[in-house]
C-alpha cells in the first residue's frame, strides 16, 4: 500500500438537541490508532461513488442514515495517514440525534455523540477536517436556511433562533431575524400551539421542503 494512492471518506455528522450541537464520532476497532476517536469513514470500494460510500460507512460504523449530505474538501497531506498516502474526501451532515439509536458494527467498537465544546483527542487529521466543517456550517447558514434536519418536524419559531445562535456561537437580532426568514416562505406555520412558559401559548412551524428546493433553484437571497 505503500508505493500507492488510496481513497478515503470522512464525515463531520452535525447533531443538535437541548441548544447544544454535537459531532459523532467512533472508537476505531483496529490499527492505526486503535481505541482512539475518530470520524465516521473508510475506504471507498473498487466501482463505488464517494457518496455510496459515506453513507455506507456512517450506516456500518454507527447504524444511521443521512437525509442531507454536503461535500467539504479533500485532505491530501503525505502525512496524515501512517498507513501511507491517503487522500480523504470529507463530507458534513446534519441530523437529530433523538432519531436514531446508535448501533456501530464492522471496525467501530462504539459510536457516540460529543458536544463540540468538549471533543475527545481525535485519530488522524480529523480535529482539522471537524475545524473546517464548523467554519463551513456557520458560514452556510449566514446565507442559506439551514439545520431543519437538526430540529424536530414540528417546532416553535424560538426553536429555530435557538438553533442560530448556537451553530453561529453568537446572539442574533431575534425580530429581524424572523421577519427575513418568514419572508422567504419555505416555513408552514400551524394551528397546532406550544406552551414555552409563563407567556402566551406559541405557534408551531413546519418546514416546507418542496418552496425551499424551488427557492434555492431560483436564487436564495438571505443573510443574517
Amino acid at each position: 500500500m505503500k508505493d500507492q494512492i488510496r481513497l478515503t471518506v470522512d464525515s463531520v455528522v452535525f447533531g443538535y438537541q437541548n441548544a447544544e450541537l454535537f459531532i459523532l464520532l467512533i472508537k476505531r476497532k483496529y490499527a492505526p490508532y486503535k481505541n482512539d476517536w475518530a470520524l465516521p469513514g473508510g475506504f471507498v470500494l473498487y466501482n463505488e461513488s464517494l457518496e455510496d460510500a459515506v453513507y455506507r460507512e456512517l450506516k456500518e460504523e454507527t447504524g444511521i442514515e443521512v437525509n442531507y449530505l454536503e461535500q467539504l474538501y479533500t485532505f491530501g497531506n503525505l502525512d496524515r495517514d501512517p498507513r501511507g498516502h491517503v487522500v480523504s474526501t470529507s463530507y458534513f451532515a446534519l441530523v437529530s440525534p433523538k432519531s436514531f439509536t446508535l448501533n456501530p458494527t464492522t471496525d467501530a467498537v462504539e459510536a457516540e455523540w460529543f458536544s463540540t465544546k468538549d471533543l475527545p483527542k481525535l485519530a488522524f487529521d480529523h480535529e482539522k477536517i471537524i475545524t473546517l466543517a464548523m467554519k463551513r456550517l456557520q458560514s452556510k447558514v449566514i446565507y442559506e436556511p439551514l439545520g431543519f434536519e437538526l430540529l424536530n418536524k414540528k417546532f416553535p419559531f424560538s426553536d429555530l433562533e435557538k438553533l442560530y445562535t448556537t451553530i453561529l456561537g453568537r446572539s442574533i437580532d431575534r425580530r429581524n431575524f424572523r421577519k427575513k426568514f418568514l419572508s422567504l416562505n419555505v416555513l408552514d406555520e400551524l394551528k397546532e400551539k406550544v406552551s414555552l412558559g409563563a407567556g402566551r401559548p406559541a405557534n408551531l412551524f413546519k418546514f416546507n421542503p418542496e418552496r425551499y428546493k424551488k427557492l434555492k433553484e431560483e436564487g436564495i437571497i438571505f443573510e443574517i
